[in-house]
C-alpha cells in the first residue's frame, strides 16, 4: 500500500451500502452539505472504494465540490483491478469516469481474491481522520469497515442516523487554527 502520509490536511474515507434509498437526492444533499463542512474544517483529502452505491455517490458528489475547491483530492483504493467485471455498461461507463477524474487510483490486487474486498476496507481506514458512512444494517462490508473504524479510533458519522452532520464536529476548533 502506498503511503498517503505525504498528503497535506486531514483525511476522509468512506462506505456505504450498494443499494440506496429509492430517492437519493435527500442523502445526496445531506453528503454535500458534510464535504462543504469538512472541507472548509481542513479535509483535503477523501478516499473511496470505488464500489456501486454509496461509494460512487461519494465520488461524485467530492469531483463536484472540488470544481470549487480544486485543492481537494479524490483517491480511488480499489480491492482489484477487475472489480467492475460483472457491472452493467452505464455503471462501468461511470465508474471509468470517476476512475478517470480521480486524483490517484491504488489497485491494492489484480484480480479479484477472497478477501481483497476487506483489504480494501482496512485500507480506505487506515490513516484516516473520519469515516463517513451511509450504514442501515449491522451486517456486510459497511458494518465491517465501520467496526475496523472504531477499533482504530477514526470518527465515524453515519448519513443514515440522526442527528444531522451539523451536531457531529470533527475537530476541535484549537486544531483549526
Amino acid at each position: 500500500m502506498k503511503n498517503h502520509t505525504l498528503i497535506s490536511g486531514k483525511t476522509v474515507c468512506f462506505t456505504g451500502h450498494r443499494r440506496l434509498p429509492a430517492d437519493p437526492a435527500p442523502l445526496r444533499e445531506k453528503l454535500r452539505q458534510v464535504l462543504r463542512q469538512k472541507a472548509e474544517e481542513g479535509v483535503t483529502c477523501f478516499r473511496a472504494g470505488g464500489a456501486l452505491g454509496f461509494d460512487t455517490l461519494a465520488a461524485q458528489c467530492v469531483l463536484e465540490l472540488k470544481e470549487e475547491l480544486p485543492h481537494l483530492r479524490l483517491v480511488l483504493m480499489l480491492p482489484c483491478r477487475d472489480q467492475a467485471r460483472f457491472w452493467s455498461a452505464g455503471a462501468v461507463r461511470e465508474y471509468e469516469r470517476i476512475r478517470a477524474a480521480a486524483d490517484e487510483v491504488e489497485v491494492l490486487a489484480e484480480t479479484y481474491t477472497p478477501g481483497c474486498m476487506h483489504r480494501r476496507d482496512r485500507a480506505l481506514v487506515e490513516g484516516s481522520d473520519l469515516c463517513i458512512c451511509y450504514l442501515t444494517h449491522a451486517s456486510g462490508g459497511t458494518a465491517y469497515t465501520v467496526n475496523e473504524a472504531k477499533k482504530r479510533g477514526v470518527a465515524v458519522l453515519n448519513l443514515a442516523e440522526e442527528p444531522t452532520y451539523e451536531t457531529v464536529p470533527l475537530f476541535s476548533e484549537e486544531e483549526n487554527e
